[in-house]
This record gives C-alpha cells, sequence and structure tokens, in this order.
C-alpha cells in the first residue's frame, strides 16, 4: 500500500491549494439514517479496491453487490494493482474541486488514509451515523487507530487482519518460534527462507517485525517516526538482515517481487515458509490443495502485528449516501460472517460479538473451524500494534539501501 510517485505530487498539489475551499465541504451525508437511506435510493457507488485477491474479488461480487442492489444501491467493483492508484485519483479530484468525482469508496489503510487525511480527501464526521456501527467496540485500538493515525469517523472498519508466517510441517518438523529464532534457522538452511522486497505490504510488514525483535519488542520503539528514532532503532536491523540474506533463497541476491511469488516458491518446495497479513484465506488454499496439506501457521512467542482494513468515502464522491449505506452494509452481521467463512474469503470481523444479538452470534459460533488457522483470539494473542504510517516508507527506502545497493 506504498505511494506512487504520482501520489505524491497530487499530494502536493491537494496541500498547496490553500485558497480553494476544504474538498470535506464536496460531500455531505444528511443527519439521519432514514434520511441516508432515502437519499441513497437509486445512487451507483464505485468501489474502488486492491484486486489482487481472488477470493476477495468473488465476495464482493457474489455477496456484497447483490445485497446492496437490495437496498437500492448499485455497487460497482473497480480493481486496482495498489491502493495508491485508488488515491491518486481522489488526491487529483480533491485538487481539482472536484463534486462527484470516479471514487465513491476506497478499501484503505495505513498510509493511504493518513496521506489522504492530511489532503482533507476523505469524508469525515460520518461514521457515527452508522447504525452497525454500533456493533464495534469504540475503545479496540485496531478500530480506532489506522496506523497511528486517528481514524477520527473518517472511515469504517471492514475486517481485521494479523501477520503471520506459514511453514510446511512435514520439511520443517521442529519450527523456530521467534523472529530470532527464525533469523537462525534460515542460516542453518540455507536457500529455504526468504520474504518478499519491500515495498510490497507483506515483505514491508515483516521487516517491521523484524525490527521489533532486534529492538526488544515493540516498547523500545517510538509507534510515532523521527529521524532520530530511525537513526537510533534501524543499524541492528539493516546489520540482521544483512547477516541473514546470503543464507536466502538464491543467495539474497533477489527477493520476490510479492507475496504471490512468494506463494508459489512454496507451492513449488522451493522454500519452506510463506508468509501473509490475511491467514484466515490458507484454509481454503489447503483445501483446493494449491498449498500443501502439512501447511500450518507459525505461531510466535513475541506476537506478531496487527491492524484492520477500512472503507473511507472521498470527499469529491457525489454518492456519499449510497456509499455510507454500503459501508454500514459491510458491518452487518450477515456481511461480516459471510466474509469470515474460510469457503466465501475468511476475514477476521470486525465487530464485537457481545454486542450481537443472540441469532447473530450464532452466524458466527456456526463458521467451520479450520485444521490450519487457530481462531482469531488465538492467533492474536500478544498482538503487536502498528507503527505510525510515516514509518513505513522510511523502513522501505532504508531496507532498499541496506540491501539491494550495490548488487
Amino acid at each position: 500500500m506504498l505511494l506512487a510517485a504520482t501520489v505524491a505530487s497530487a499530494l502536493t498539489l491537494a496541500l498547496s491549494a490553500c485558497a480553494a475551499p476544504s474538498a470535506q465541504n464536496a460531500a455531505e451525508l444528511p443527519d439521519s439514517w432514514d434520511q441516508v437511506l432515502a437519499e441513497a435510493d437509486g445512487q451507483s457507488v464505485s468501489l474502488w479496491m486492491w484486486g489482487g485477491d481472488p477470493q476477495g474479488n468473488a465476495y464482493v461480487d457474489d455477496v456484497l453487490i447483490p445485497a446492496a442492489a437490495e437496498l437500492g444501491v448499485t455497487l460497482r467493483r473497480v480493481p486496482v494493482a495498489d491502493t495508491g492508484d485508488a488515491l491518486t485519483r481522489v488526491l487529483s479530484e480533491t485538487q481539482a474541486q472536484v463534486e462527484d468525482g470516479e471514487v465513491d469508496l476506497v478499501w484503505v489503510n495505513g498510509d493511504n488514509f493518513a496521506t489522504g487525511k492530511r489532503a482533507d480527501a476523505w469524508l469525515c464526521g460520518w461514521t457515527d451515523v452508522l447504525p452497525n456501527g454500533e456493533l464495534t467496540d469504540p475503545d479496540d485500538p485496531l478500530l480506532t487507530s489506522d496506523f497511528g493515525t486517528d481514524v477520527a469517523d473518517c472511515e469504517s472498519p471492514w475486517h481485521k487482519a494479523q501477520f503471520t508466517l506459514v511453514y510446511d510441517s512435514a520439511r520443517v518438523p521442529e519450527p523456530p518460534r521467534t523472529v530470532e529464532e527464525l533469523l537462525d534457522w534460515a542460516q542453518q538452511h540455507p536457500g529455504r527462507f526468504t520474504y518478499p522486497a519491500p515495498p510490497d505490504f507483506t515483505g514491508s510488514v515483516f521487516v517491521r517485525q523484524a525490527l521489533y525483535a532486534v529492538a526488544g519488542g515493540p516498547q523500545e520503539v517510538p509507534a510515532t517516526f523521527s529521524q532520530e528514532a530511525y537513526d537510533e532503532v534501524t543499524p541492528p536491523l539493516w546489520s540482521a538482515l544483512e547477516e541473514v540474506a546470503p543464507a536466502l533463497w538464491r543467495e539474497g541476491r533477489t527477493y520476490p517481487r510479492d507475496l504471490a511469488a512468494l506463494d508459489q516458491l512454496f507451492i513449488d518446495g522451493e522454500v519452506d515458509f510463506t508468509m501473509t497479513y490475511g491467514p484466515a484465506t490458507l484454509t481454503d488454499l489447503v483445501a483446493q490443495g494449491t498449498f500443501p496439506q502439512t501447511t500450518r501457521v507459525l505461531t510466535l512467542e513475541e506476537g506478531t502485528i496487527g491492524n484492520a482494513s477500512f472503507l473511507a468515502i472521498p470527499a469529491s464522491s457525489g454518492q456519499a449516501a449510497g456509499a455510507a449505506v454500503v459501508a454500514d452494509l459491510a458491518l452487518s452481521p450477515q456481511q461480516q460472517a459471510a466474509k469470515a467463512d474460510p469457503d466465501v474469503w475468511g476475514q477476521f470481523t470486525v465487530l464485537d460479538l457481545d454486542r450481537l444479538e443472540d441469532s447473530d452470534r450464532a452466524l458466527f459460533e456456526a463458521l467451520p473451524a479450520s485444521p490450519v488457522v487457530p481462531p482469531y483470539e488465538e492467533l492474536s494473542e500478544g498482538a503487536d500494534p502498528e507503527l505510525s504510517a510515516e514509518w513505513v516508507p522510511e523502513l522501505d527506502d532504508g531496507w532498499r539501501e541496506a540491501l539491494l545497493a550495490g548488487r
């Protein structure tokens, strides 16, 4: 989810347009939910989202879109190669003061959300009107802070994620249990481990997880970025990753370009580990025979990084009411339970099950247990917080300088 150069250019333009009225005034919602529903009836909403997940695409096409139609909203999925592509369009429309833009809803989090918020590109103050928002825990830190950026009613939660290491138990009968043990294992088993090259989203989070490990835990890394903190905590990280590099797949001369490439290495038996920020999808990958039947989740003693994904409405949208109806629908117990089903998408719910009616809670209790993935409560035990969004591009750039310079 890193930003391309075009995003930075659009942000500069948006922030420099000081004489223009705030783009947040372009889209407004009625005060009552009944009025929102009435205004949304007949609207067409374009949901821009990363298109690289076939299960996610199928969920939206086969489950969410028909449900939105029943509420009078025509929902259209717009696949993008990177969420930054959607943000580029939103920032351009913000700078041009567009009031009926091409983007009505975005699947977003992290740096993309923070960048858009700094540019006043998101509609804010709307999530408290969503009826299903009351089914979430208002004190859940994953839902109130997005990579260190205050959500501030500018995006609605969609699902949770937990960074997870994955291994083949047939090839690794006694797996390491910490990140530092994993790096040691890699040196003892040359060529059998690697990770995607940042700025790939999964490779980037692996680097942040490694930073926590070598620093002595997340409490040793200031959540808010500063150059002073970066200069203090990153040298041991780069040293550790440089030390292990010659023992990686292809001796660290090259890295998988993205998670799909790493998964393919795992499928082909070239490496013994892969990793993901969406572990619930592993169940289906094993059931289909894509991943080996001996695939297992590696639960780390120190915990792993967790976060949440959100839906945001651009301030330049002319279909804000319809977008809000879709966001509320996506929070309904029926949609959250369907999305949590490994056979559908397998994403962890953002709802607080204690706030649900018995019949709605039963939807989640009826979900099949996975032979591969532990329950979210177990997987997220001791979860590490995400760093602020400002850390992400700095660490990605630092990784390229430390690991790729001169190669």
